[in-house]
């Protein structure tokens, strides 16, 4: 039993070897795109988390008498109001902190709790073959539809909201989670510690948290990061066509929107929150494919 408790103890991943968090961060810090992305993302989730105390004027105070200002540095611009105001005379800059918190609020949750969900079926799915079946018929289901019916559909039911929408990001996040979760759990299956665990008598819950879980979860972060741009753009998507955060409050969404109708006489009313989305996905998949790169067992031969 104490050679087979040596050879469960510490699990190797895929690779076989247990890859330090120090060379992970050393490989990151050589790759510029990474850095500049994880920079990127900091300073934003900085700007978003400080909102109150960065913002120059309150998000819902109208000013109809400098409504549609441009920004700073095009003709007929006011002072105090760095990027301009909306149709409504309010700060876009404002809006825009407060604008980029309920986003990533949104995006983070749904990221979080589909990546949860998703992960336990994964995992069940490889780990009880009986159940592989039923669990990949439902992801096959929720797989044939588009992420944005769901929206349409959760908001018929339950109504527009950030509610609403984060529901039906998380719903549109679990299916690819769930398949991703199981690949890697397959192969982790096949390793000679699953037998030695069993061997042991060590019980299927703790094989899949202590064991199965950890080896699976470098594969599952990367996915996550990758998801959390796509759940973010595809919010700010539903946002946009009505379905997310309602008037008057401040999602980069439902900004963009406001300003499409101004898109020819005021265009930075529409083009400055649709650029922070554009910067926000953009780093998330930047910095997401470089982890890929620095944890993937195949990349890293």
């Amino acid at each position: 039993m104490t050679e087979a408790q040596s050879i469960a103890g510490p699990a190797p991943d895929a690779s076989g070897t247990v890859l330090a968090r120090s060379t992970i961060i050393r490989k990151l810090s050589r790759d510029k795109g990474a850095l500049i992305s994880t920079i990127v993302i900091a300073i934003i989730f900085c700007c978003a988390i400080f909102a109150p105390i960065l913002s120059p004027h309150d998000p819902y105070d109208n000013n109809l008498r400098n409504m549609l200002k441009p920004p700073i540095w095009a003709p007929g611009a006011v002072d105090g109001y760095l990027l301009g105001t909306d149709g409504q005379g309010r700060d876009i800059l404002t809006r825009l902190l407060y604008g980029t918190r309920t986003t990533l609020v949104m995006g983070m949750l749904a990221v979080i709790a589909g990546g949860l969900i998703g992960a336990t079926l994964g995992i069940l799915a490889a780990y009880f073959r009986r159940l592989e079946g039923p669990i990949m018929r439902l992801v096959d289901i929720l797989l044939s539809f588009p992420s944005i019916l769901f929206g349409l559909a959760i908001a018929a039911v339950l109504g527009s909201g950030i509610v609403a929408i984060t529901i039906a990001l998380t719903v549109s996040a679990v299916p690819t989670i769930a398949r991703i979760t199981r690949g890697a759990a397959l192969v982790q299956m096949q390793m000679e510690y699953i037998t030695a665990c069993r061997a042991i008598g060590m019980s299927d819950l703790r094989i899949m948290l202590r064991h199965l879980l950890p080896n699976c979860a470098s594969t599952i972060f990367v996915y996550l990061t990758l998801q959390l741009g796509q759940t973010i753009l595809l919010g700010a998507a539903l946002s946009f066509i009505g379905l997310g955060a309602q008037p008057p409050t401040a999602e980069l969404g439902t900004m963009a929107a406001e300003g499409r109708n101004f898109l020819f006489f005021a265009p930075h009313v529409s083009t400055i929150p649709s650029l922070v989305i554009f910067l926000i996905v953009l780093s998330f998949n930047v910095l997401g494919d470089a982890l890929r790169d620095v944890l993937d067992p195949r990349l890293r031969q």
